[in-house]
């Protein structure tokens, strides 16, 4: 089909660089659907989400429903040819899965069955692989179950964050997008069903598992979990009733009898806790109530009262 009408789905700067790849190859975007424009910050100021930003940039009408049925018709209104997905942050109904001529496809960051569901770059980390992906997919009404089109692949580091495999994996998927995004209005794709085996799901991180559980868990699990959720949504530590986000972190391995969690000591500009086979470094840090500050800064404050104290 040549020159498809396209509706595009997603909400994040994520997506936004998808949005973009269809702008810049020239394609006819008729519509830009994206969640609700939310309060950002402390002084809780409206923002355009960055896919409906660069939408009215390029004067690509822009809809913006609380609960997607409820604006199916208008959004058929368009008459879309396809619509393409990428972390757009609510279930599409069947009838707008089944309207395009073309399909429905999404852009999925990972190596699926791996991961589906809304936090796969998270979970990739928080469960120490060392490698992940991209997928274009077929939508389907089971979540990110649908055929398999074309994928990528991508290292992990061992002490990458998961802002930084965001950005990685945000060029990964917009490669991708852009060297098959042709071939698949061209029918050249083949979609590969995905296996049975090996289905993980990956759910939306939930705000207790914000918190880091020092008694529990191992020095490399701990520090996934924190590297994980570095920048967002940041975990933290309990200690003396008092909530500390970890923001910049290393791990330390070695055999030890310190109690796990105690705060051990400031040196080489890190705050060092004590955990199962090592300890976390940590560098930057955000107290309860305070701005984010260096390790140091911490230490020269409120800091030192805590030595031989035990996070939670």
């Amino acid at each position: 089909m040549e020159n498809p009408r396209i509706v595009f789905f997603g909400t994040p700067a994520f997506a936004a660089s998808m949005l973009k790849v269809l702008i810049e190859m020239n394609y006819h975007v008729v519509l830009a659907v994206t969640q609700p424009d939310k309060p950002v910050g402390r002084k809780k100021i409206i923002q355009r989400t960055p896919a409906a930003k660069l939408a009215d940039e390029n004067g690509i009408p822009v809809l913006q429903p609380g609960k997607l049925k409820e604006g199916i018709d208008e959004i058929l209104a368009y008459q879309p040819d396809l619509i393409v997905t990428c972390a757009y942050g609510q279930f599409v109904p069947s009838r707008i899965l089944e309207a395009p001529a073309l399909g429905c496809i999404n852009i999925h960051p990972s190596l699926l069955p791996r991961y589906r569901g809304g936090a796969p770059i998270q979970r990739a980390i928080m469960n120490g692989d060392s490698e992940t992906g991209v997928c274009l997919m077929e939508m389907t009404k089971a979540m990110d179950a649908g055929r398999v089109y074309a994928r990528a692949y991508c290292d992990i580091d061992p002490d990458e964050t998961g802002s930084e495999l965001f950005a990685k994996l945000e060029k990964v998927s917009a490669d991708l997008l852009r060297n098959n995004i042709a071939a698949y209005i061209d029918g050249k794709l083949e979609g590969i069903p995905q296996a049975e085996e090996g289905i993980v799901i990956a759910p939306n991180i939930a705000r207790e598992e914000e918190k880091v559980s020092f008694l529990n868990e191992d020095v490399d699990t701990i520090y996934n979990h924190m590297r994980a959720l570095i920048e967002e949504p940041v975990s933290y530590g309990m200690i003396e009733g008092k909530r500390i986000k970890f923001a910049k972190v290393r791990k330390e391995k070695a055999d030890h009898e310190i109690p796990a969690g105690t705060l051990v000591g400031f040196e080489n500009h890190a705050m060092k806790i004590a955990a199962k086979g090592g300890y976390i470094l940590a560098y930057e840090i955000q107290p309860e109530g305070r701005s984010r500050m260096s390790a140091d800064a911490f230490a020269n404050g409120a800091g030192r009262a805590l030595l031989n104290r035990r996070f939670e």
